[in-house]
Order: C-alpha cells, then structure tokens, then sequence
C-alpha cells in the first residue's frame, strides 16, 4: 500500500516518499480502515512518522574529523541515490529514503550514469576544527554542487564542473574544493548533487585549511615533477632526433606528447592552465588524448621493435587495436561518450597486454632493445594495476596509490628512452661487426680475385680480339648504312628534281619563245632606224642645195615607215623580251632554291617566299581548275636553313596535289589554302590543307616512317614524309596532321622564328 502524508509546516509544504515497504505498514492499514477523525489520524501518522525517521537517522554514520588522524577518504561515511529519472528537485531530495551506503573508502560508477547522482553524509565537529573543506580530488565531472541542509530544505554552498568556466571555481585547483561552513561544534547533513557524462569517482576528503594547502602544494609538486620529467626527456629526444634523424625518436617524441597531454588532462591541469575559458573541450579532450597516446604508442612500437620483420602478423593485430582507438574517438565527437570510454577501456588493456608479450617474444630473438621496452611496459602496466586496485577499494587510498600513475608513466618514459639510446649502441655494434665482416669478405675476395685475375686477362685479351674484329666489321657496315642512307636522301632529292625538270623546261620555253619571236621584229625595225640614220649621216656629205632634198627624201621615207609606230613597238618588244627575262630569271631562282638543298649555313629567310618559289616550280604540274588560295597573315622571317624547308614545302605540296588529283569525285572547289600566322612565344606557324582524298588513323600514325608510301611499286621512294620530319624536327619544331578519309588533310608545322640553339643540318 502507497501512501503520501502531507508534511505541516510554516513556510513549507511538500510530500514525503511513500513508506508503503516499511515494518510499519499495518498501522497505515488500520488508520484507513478504522476511518478515524483527521486530527486522529493527523497524531498518530506524525508519532509514526518521527518514529520511522528517528530510526533511519540513527541508522546513518556521522564522521567526526580528528584534528591530527590527517587526510582520509570519507566513502564509508557517504550515502548514495542515483536519480535516473530526474524526478526530484533539490527542495525533494532531503524526503528520499532511498540513499544507500556502499561502506567504501571510494566510490566508482565504472559506466557514466543516467541522471543525478545525489550523494549523503553528516559530520559533526566536536572538536572545533575551523575552516573545514570538502575535497574531491577528481576532476573529470561535468556537474558538481555541495549543499547543506538547514531544517527541510537545501542551501547551495558551492557549484563547479569541468562543463563551466575554471574561474567558476571557490578554490583554483584541478580538484573540486568546498567550503563546509561548518562552525564550532555543529553537526550537519549535507548533500552532494553529481551530473556527468563521464565515469564518476569520488574520493572524498574531508580538510582544514593548513592540510588543504598542504595537499594541493603536494599535488603541484609532484605534477610539477612528472611535468618537468617528460618535458625533458621530449626535448632530449627532439635533439637526438635532430641529430641522428632516426624516425624512432620522431614517433617517440610524439608519444611522449600525447601521453604527457593525456596525464595532464586526466589530472585536470590541462583545464586549468590550457583552456580554462573553454570548458567544451572537456567533453572530448580525455577520450582524444587518451587515444592518441595508445595511437602513438602502438606506432612506435611497431617501428623501435621492427614488428614487421619479427612477426608481421601481428602488425596486423595492433592496427585493429589503432582501429578501435580511433572508433572511440569518433564516438566521442559524436556524443556516445559511454561507448569511447567502454573501447578504451577494453584497447587499453589489450594493448598493455599485447606490447608485454610482444616485447618479451622480440626479445628472446636476441633484439636487445625490446628488453628495455619490456621492464617499461611492465613499470607502466604495474602502476595502471595498482591505480586500479585502489578505485577498487582492493588496496587502500594512499599518497602512492594516488602517484603511482605518475610514477609508471614517469620510468616508463625514462626506459624507452634508455632503450632508444641502447639502440644506437646495438646499431654502432651491428655497423663495427659488419665492418669487421665486409673487411674479411674483402680479404678473401682479394685473393680470389688475385687468383682470377690471370685466367680473367687471358679471357679479355681473347675478347677483345674478337671485339675489336666485331667492332671493324660494325664499322664497315655502319659506313655502308650510311652511303646507302646518302644515296637514299639524294634518290629521293633527284626524285623530286626529276618530277619537275619537264614541267620546268616546258614553262621555260614559254618566255623564251616569247623573247625568240619579238627578236625578229625588232631586228627589223631598229634596221629602218638604221637606215635613217645613215641618211642623216650621209648629208655631211652633201652640199646645202641637195641637202634640203635629201631632208624631204628622209622625211618622206619616216613617214612611210611610220617612225613613232616603229618607237611604240621597240618599246612594247622590248618590254615583251623584258617580261621573258624577267619570268624565266623567276624559274631559274626557284630551280636554283632547289640545287642547294645541301647548303649549312643558317640564315634569315621569308616562309613565304619560300612557299612562293615552291608554287613557281609546281605551277606546270598543277591542273588549271586547281586554285590556290594564299592568307599569310604572319611576319615571315624565321631563322632556319631555306633550302630544306622549301623542300618540306615541296614535298607536302606535290602530295597534296596528288591527293586532289587521284580523287574520284572531283567538284569544281578543289583547291589548296596556305596559311600564316603568328602565335605565343615566338613562334610561327603554317598550314596546308587540301581537299584530297585524305587519310586513315593507320596511315596517320605510319607517314612520317621511312619506306612508307600508299603510292603504287616503283611511284615513290616513302622517304618523302620522312625527310620533312627529320628536317621539322632539326628547326626545333613540330609538324601535326588533321585528316579524316574523304575530308583531306591538315598539315600544320609550327617552327620558331629565332633559333635559341644550334640546329643540326640535315644531310
């Protein structure tokens, strides 16, 4: 049966927890059966009432401080109730009848605990110990408050927690300090209410101000110590690492931080001097460190023992324990701190206990080193053990329980530190036997090679007869390569001369036969003028009466032979014979462009004087519906050897016209287009397109091979195409061809106007 009686008194009203479990039950029976008065009722529920709880607080332990016994924990004095609901306010906790007292020096929550953990205790000063405070030398809680109670309610006398600013705090240290407010020889019940999202520990102490600052100086102290020991043994192996750049020291020195970053968070130092005014970071920060320091230590480990070469699979066993660090760290970040703290605790001692075995497994393969790191690990292991121990109430709270941490870490780091020095020994070791080795192997390789050295001399000697007759014999087949490559160059140069000599003859007879006809003309003519002349000349003779006949004769005879048709046509023949020359000193120049195909001297040249000349030469040979469209849009002097690239000219040409000329369906926009143009970096470029037949990607990629050719057996030598790469090539440029079957073909050279180096020639 439950039942609820309101509490009467002035100022307050509030309800007390059901009782309805306690040996007192009957009376609550009969009061409700018998339906008495209220005020009947009322008295006998109060007798009750203060019956039951007079009995319970006398069931409850009150601590007594003495004065000289010094600092104890005060957990067996403690009474606790986890609030998992959240269903009492302060102003309700002081009715619960639930609290429990676990009768240990320490109370742990191995797991974070949901809700409000409410712990209970009275003290009574009888012996007048002044300005008693309350010590809890944990600093991992996110929420902390001390009350005190005065007659049925709670008065607030400190709040704290790593979840608010440090400045927060009564007292400026790591741990959480309370003043008890209690005077003289009073006894009071007080409270203490706990939300954290951490595992909870409480070693509570109960101090006066002298003993208080004793213990925090202590604390400093021996931190200040631990602080300083790793600080030092980072910067020394900063420096060997500096020194010897041996990525042992490097990994080592990161351990080292993060394991001293790890302590010092544990111990709540990191709160205090590092980010006091940023207390987020005290929900993440000892699953963080904690887990980088095993990342890191397992790193080192696998690389200063040389897992890999001893027992590779085992490399594989610690990179899952790296894993599960690494989940704990995200399930930090992400909220579920309870699961990073259960990872941690489960890699922890897989971990300590796998580095043990593997260290002593190396070290009985006669790696020295790993026995150092053993003793460490064990030191370290040894320290986690008895830590354990005493938050298990196993072995009793003590100034060396407390440190031992400290301690263990402490030697441990001095160890590895040992064992990397050791190392450099084993290695100057290792090196000095090596030596002594290679010396020996030297030695013996000496005499062997002493001894080998005739049989060897008399081998060469053979060789290099043979060699020699070889190397005569590639000598003259290199010479004869090369006079067969000559005779190929110039077949293919006569080649390209041959195909023009009769079109070349053919266009100079032209001017020529023009000239040969205005001859006869003006022969005749300049004859008349003769003539004249030698009329003119024979008055000399002549006496003035005759003279002035022989003029009008003279006249007479100018005016039948008509004079100034006679000048008219002198000039129009002259200037006829004229354009000849002129026409057949064109041919002749662009023949002679070709006769010195083989000229070394590299000189200025206009491309498009070139590509002009190359156009005189091929005009016989070109189809008259053939046109010819010319854009030089590009500043046309370059610096190259003229001659072989008019030949690269000629050769693209002449193919292009070949191309057009063999096409089936022929339109009356066949043509060839030639272009200029400048582009970046100094450099020109020209391009040949034609409407031609064009080409397939297997002829693309093979045009430029020597003794290639799709024309027909006994057509063409296939050195053409292979002539103007080589020549392209020497102008340190680059020649690219667009071409599709049926669409013709692109050829684009890109050359640059100033040679920055020597070109070579091609013969």
């Amino acid at each position: 049966m439950v039942m609820r009686i309101r509490h009467i008194k002035k100022g307050h009203t509030g309800y007390y927890h059901s009782f309805g479990n306690c040996p007192y039950k009957k009376i609550h029976i009969i009061i409700e059966t018998f339906k008495m008065n209220n005020l009947l009722k009322f008295f006998i529920t109060f007798v009750f009432f203060s019956f039951h709880i007079t009995d319970i607080q006398a069931k409850d332990k009150v601590l007594i401080p003495d004065a000289h016994s010094g600092s104890a924990p005060i957990g067996k004095y403690i009474y606790l109730f986890n609030d998992t609901l959240q269903t009492y306010s302060n102003a309700d906790i002081v009715f619960v009848d639930k609290f429990v007292n676990d009768n240990k020096d320490i109370t742990i929550f191995q797991n974070i605990m949901p809700g409000i953990i409410w712990a209970k205790f009275s003290i009574s000063n009888q012996h007048n110990i002044p300005d008693l405070n309350l010590n809890l030398p944990y600093s991992n809680i996110s929420e902390i408050s001390l009350f005190i109670k005065k007659g049925d309610s709670l008065e607030l006398l400190g709040s704290s927690g790593n979840r608010f600013d440090f400045k927060r705090r009564v007292v400026t240290n790591p741990a959480f300090v309370f003043p008890l407010n209690l005077s003289g020889t009073d006894t009071s019940v007080y409270y203490i209410k706990i939300k954290s999202s951490h595992p909870i520990l409480l070693p509570l102490f109960i101090s006066d101000k002298a003993e208080l600052n004793e213990t925090v100086n202590f604390e400093n102290l021996f931190f200040g110590l631990y602080f300083g020991i790793i600080l030092s043994l980072l910067l020394y192996n900063f420096f060997l690492y500096i020194s010897t750049k041996d990525e042992s020291y490097f990994l080592y020195i990161i351990y080292l931080f993060f394991l001293g970053f790890a302590q010092t968070t544990v111990s709540g130092y990191g709160f205090k001097y590092f980010w006091p005014n940023i207390p987020v970071i005290n929900e993440y920060a000892l699953p963080l460190t904690t887990s980088l320091a095993g990342i890191t230590g397992i790193l080192f480990t696998i690389y200063f023992l040389r897992v890999s070469f001893y027992f590779k699979r085992l490399v594989y066993v610690l990179a899952a324990v790296i894993l599960f660090y690494f989940i704990a760290i995200l399930a930090s970040v992400f909220g579920n701190n309870e699961l990073s703290y259960t990872i941690l605790n489960y890699a922890g001692i897989i971990a300590g206990l796998l580095l043990i075995i593997i260290s002593f497994m190396i070290g009985r393969k006669g790696y020295k080193p790993a026995y150092f790191y053993f003793v460490a690990w064990v030191f370290f292991l040894a320290g986690i053990i008895v830590f354990s121990l005493r938050n298990l109430n196993i072995i009793p709270y003590t100034s060396f329980s407390t440190y031992v941490l400290y301690i263990g870490s402490s030697v441990e780091a001095i160890l590895l530190s040992t064992a990397l020095a050791d190392k450099i020994n084993l290695l100057r070791k290792e090196k000095d036997e090596s030596q002594v080795y290679a010396l020996s192997v030297a030695r013996e390789n000496e005499q062997l090679i002493k001894e080998q050295n005739i049989v060897l001399e008399q081998k060469v000697a053979k060789r290099t007869d043979e060699l020699q007759n070889t190397n005569n014999q590639l000598s003259q087949t290199l010479l004869d390569l090369q006079d067969a490559q000559t005779q190929l160059v110039q077949a293919e140069k006569m080649a390209s001369l041959g195909q023009l000599t009769a079109g070349i003859a053919h266009e100079i007879n032209n001017p020529i036969n023009f000239v040969k006809s205005n001859i006869k003309p003006l022969q005749l003519d300049i004859n008349d003028l003769f003539e004249i002349i030698d009329e003119y000349n024979s008055l000399h003779k002549k006496d003035k009466e005759s003279v002035n006949k022989t003029l009008k004769d003279i006249y007479s005879k100018q005016e039948n032979i008509g004079l100034d048709f006679i000048k008219n046509e002198i000039q129009q023949l002259i200037k006829g014979i004229e354009n000849g020359a002129d026409r057949t000193a064109e041919i002749v120049r662009g023949l002679r462009t070709f006769s010195r195909l083989d000229e070394s001297e590299l000189k200025s040249a206009s491309v498009h004087d070139g590509l002009d000349s190359t156009f005189v030469l091929l005009r016989n040979s070109m189809p008259v519906w053939l046109k010819i469209e010319k854009h030089f849009n590009a500043n046309g002097v370059i610096e190259c050897y003229p001659g072989k690239l008019n030949q690269v000219f000629m050769n693209i040409l002449n193919n292009a016209m070949q191309a057009i000329v063999s096409k089936q369906d022929k339109t009356e926009n066949e043509c060839i287009t030639v272009e200029t143009r400048d582009i970046e970096n100094n450099y020109i470029q020209i391009s040949i397109k034609d409407t031609g037949t064009g080409m397939t990607e297997e002829v693309k990629a093979k045009i430029f091979e020597p003794f290639f050719t799709t024309k027909a057996v006994g057509e063409g030598t296939g050195l053409g195409m292979a002539i103007v790469f080589k020549i392209i090539q020497s102008h340190h440029g680059k020649i690219e061809i667009e071409s599709e079957p049926g669409k013709g073909t692109e050829f684009i050279i890109t050359l640059p106007h100033i040679q920055k180096e020597d070109i070579s020639t091609q013969k």
